[in-house]
């Protein structure tokens, strides 16, 4: 399954999924792997891991904060997941892979509400600003991402200014804004509760 994990090659034809769909090695497209019950789930966790470029640890501490919050567990997940710093700057377009975002995170070149951030697993909240700081402001790498995802929209829980390199959390993510990659939280859910 396409992951988008590439950037922007993943959005052209030398996709790897696009040229070859099957599992790797001589008999990889004979084998027919029959997978039930735990391997479904535990795949499931593994996408969405790997979607989000982060490690087991992260991934069951988000999932433990948010099943102690009000309301599904699986949408507080990936609400929690979504509002991490690294994926918003990927959404905002300052990024062309999540693996970059997080670098230009950790590198220092961004702000949230006029103060500096390194942490990629920060997690913003509804009305914060979040900008690249004035001395990264040209910045090749991030003006070249700039460019590269000017056609790329940004969610409607984010507004973008490109001129100014800001943007701004309008409100909280909606489990049906995420459209690009099909994930099944309910199977995660079950996972770890078992």
């Amino acid at each position: 399954m396409k992951l988008f994990l590439k950037g922007e090659r993943c959005f052209t034809e030398k996709c790897a999924i696009e040229k070859r769909n099957y599992q790797p090695g001589q008999h990889g497209r004979d084998r027919k792997p029959k997978v039930v019950g735990y391997g479904i789930q535990l795949r499931e966790k593994q996408r969405a891991k790997r979607y989000y470029g982060i490690l087991e640890r992260q991934f069951r501490t988000a999932f433990e904060k948010a099943s102690q919050m009000k309301g599904i567990t699986g949408e507080n997940l990936l609400a929690a997941m979504e509002h991490r710093l690294d994926n918003v700057i990927y959404r905002l377009g300052l990024a062309t892979s999540r693996a970059m975002a997080r670098q230009v995170v950790r590198h220092g070149h961004i702000q949230v509400n006029g103060r500096k951030v390194n942490i990629p697993s920060y997690l913003t909240r509804q009305g914060d600003v979040i900008e690249v700081r004035e001395k990264s402001k040209k910045n090749p790498g991030i003006l070249a991402s700039s460019d590269a995802t000017a056609s790329r929209p940004s969610p409607a829980w984010l507004e973008f200014d490109r001129d100014a390199l800001r943007g701004r959390v309008v409100s909280t993510f909606k489990r049906e804004e995420l459209v690009q990659i099909q994930l099944n939280e309910q199977l995660i859910v079950e996972l770890y509760s078992k």
